[in-house]
């Protein structure tokens, strides 16, 4: 195995931390993986992963080498793609993120159409529920919901979500339709600590802050499962509009005390290179905008 070999096998090690996972990523059995992350250290004569028996970290001298492979990998794709023409035709691999629900709903349809289009690219989709650092990771491409910090990447807007309060239509004849944010303080609230907020939910009122301190009867991990709840009849829960746009179509659940919500969320496409990021990230990007902003789900 060669050097940029084995620095491929090192980087999918480092970020997967883990020797199986990288090599089922890989393509590789466990063992080879292991061998060829043996030899490198070798080479180099210091140890770059700290093992333990459940995960394998990175060593000091280990997060020194592997920004360095990841740029020299970078520059040795960039140069077998120029002259590959790969700046005319999409190939090589694209590394995207997106968070959990928005990439499984969105973002996920527009990777396996795209494939359809592109055969000569490969996607490595991070999809979590946590800001991916796109340099550290090696991200060519990123959703983001919310306000972008100044950064040097590159956005285009390409939609907004609202943040919706939202029950059963069953629930809301039963308990009323809620007609100003105080009233939820003394209903039924699922709370949903995906969106750090258990106890307290701001809104707008005649341009100012409102905050109204909740007291749920259910809390719960997941914005699926407070969505569940909430459909079944459970209380008020607040999430994403996107989030519950099919039941909100379908009658499953009803949007309450919209004239009090807070301004939208906008939803860039973030990617690195600029006019200068090769083929697969600039028409992966003019992919994703067009599909995106053609969606209903994400437009005022």
């Amino acid at each position: 195995m060669d050097r940029f070999q084995e620095m491929q096998v090192f980087s999918v090690v480092a970020q997967e931390q883990g020797f199986s996972a990288a090599a089922r990523r890989l393509g590789m059995s466990a063992a080879s993986v292991t061998r060829a992350v043996a030899a490198l250290e070798k080479r180099i004569g210091t140890s770059l992963l700290t093992r333990t028996t459940r995960s394998v970290h990175l060593s000091e001298a280990g997060q020194r080498y592997l920004d360095d492979c990841r740029r020299i990998l970078a520059e040795v794709q960039e140069a077998e793609d120029s002259a590959a023409g790969s700046h005319a035709q999409p190939r090589g691999q694209l590394t995207i993120t997106a968070p959990v629900l928005f990439g499984e709903l969105f973002v996920t349809p527009v990777m396996v159409d795209y494939l359809a289009q592109y055969p000569e690219v490969i996607i490595n989709a991070l999809i979590v529920d946590r800001v991916v650092s796109m340099v550290e990771e090696g991200v060519d491409v990123a959703v983001r919901i919310g306000e972008l910090p100044d950064s040097n990447q590159h956005a285009i807007r390409v939609g907004e979500v609202r943040r919706v309060i939202c029950a059963s239509p069953s629930f809301l004849q039963a308990a009323g339709r809620p007609v100003h944010p105080q009233d939820l303080a003394r209903a039924p609230v699922i709370g949903t600590s995906a969106i750090g907020q258990q106890r307290s939910w701001p809104f707008h009122e005649a341009g100012e802050l409102l905050s109204v301190r909740t007291e749920p009867r259910l809390v719960v991990t997941s914005n699926q499962a407070a969505i569940r709840a909430a459909s079944l009849g459970s209380g008020f829960t607040r999430v994403l509009s996107y989030q519950v746009a099919s039941q909100v179509a379908s009658g499953a659940l009803d949007i309450v005390l919209a004239d009090f919500e807070l301004p939208p969320l906008p939803i860039h496409v973030v990617y690195q290179g600029g006019r200068n990021a090769p083929a697969r990230i600039r028409s992966f990007v003019d992919f994703t905008v067009k599909a995106l902003r053609e969606h209903p789900d994400l437009q005022r």
